[in-house]
């Protein structure tokens, strides 16, 4: 049981919902280079997922315009790859069928960056041992920016083109407008807690021990909530439902509005207007 106002330590990221003007061209993106299969499709919408798990919604929308320089929304989607052979694997499909974009070693993880079609940025990851993570006394940890040794994440590659089955969606990344208002939604009021922070310009927050499951940034100045293509809405996990019921009311006696989603669950919307939903594990 989490302490009160806590996230549960089991808390995840779930689906990713992306709005997109060509159904076609984004989910063949997801499949062919991400490594992803389809769940299930229709003439306007697509899932995709990884060893059966929804890990991507994306939703037609032809009319959708352009993501405008103000607007608010996603910096990345992380897909979290279960070892060094899987992100070798990913950065020989992105070499392969795509553009990569630029590397990363961050100490605590190994990382790959591109955009989708549609300028959707994504990560691709894979996480170094926890014990490995280095730790501070007050529980923040230290996620840096290095430069990857990517021959060596080359050469452990085994040449599979799909994504495992355990990958997952590791975090989102956000551009917020505020870091003192998105603070208070997602530490105050959601629960997660601060495992990094960088000057007033980024912060690293995450339910139990983990690096982070969600990044949020101010790095390009965006003052407008989300009205064109990209994000639609992302999603937590909580492990029970008395969890969810928890979160629910700590939010609703802050006087954040929530309303029903789709399957188990309920959605509200951060102070730039970017909406969660929040479900129970093992109901969709």
């Amino acid at each position: 049981m989490a302490a009160e106002g806590v996230l549960p330590a089991a808390t995840t990221v779930g689906r990713v919902a992306l709005r997109v003007n060509d159904l076609e061209q984004v989910r063949r993106f997801y499949e062919t280079v991400i490594g992803l299969d389809v769940r299930e499709i229709s003439d306007d919408r697509a899932i995709l997922a990884a060893g059966g798990e929804p890990l991507v919604v994306l939703v037609e929308d032809a009319a959708a315009p352009p993501r405008e320089d103000d607007e608010t929304g996603l910096f990345h989607t992380a897909f979290l790859v279960p070892s060094r052979a899987a992100l070798g694997d990913a950065l020989e499909r992105i070499e392969d069928r795509w553009r990569l974009e630029g590397t990363a070693d961050h100490v605590v993880s190994e990382a790959l960056y591109l955009s989708d079609p549609e300028g959707n940025g994504i990560e691709v990851y894979r996480d170094r041992p926890r014990e490995a993570w280095p730790v501070a006394d007050d529980g923040t940890i230290g996620i840096d920016t290095k430069p990857l040794v990517i021959e060596g994440v080359r050469s452990a590659g085994r040449g599979r083109t799909s994504s495992p089955d355990a990958t997952t969606v590791g975090h989102v990344h956000l551009e917020v407008s505020s870091l003192p208002a998105a603070r208070e939604f997602y530490v105050d009021a959601l629960g997660t807690g601060i495992k990094q922070r960088y000057d007033d310009s980024a912060l690293f927050v995450a339910a139990g021990g983990y690096h982070h499951h969600l990044g949020l940034n101010v790095w390009e100045r965006r003052s407008a909530p989300p009205r064109g293509r990209g994000l639609e809405w992302f999603e937590l996990v909580v492990p029970e439902e008395d969890a969810l019921a928890a979160l629910r009311k700590r939010l609703e006696r802050r006087g954040i509005d929530t309303t029903g989603a789709e399957g188990s669950g309920f959605e509200t919307a951060d102070p730039d207007g970017i909406r969660l939903r929040i479900r129970e594990r093992g109901l969709e």
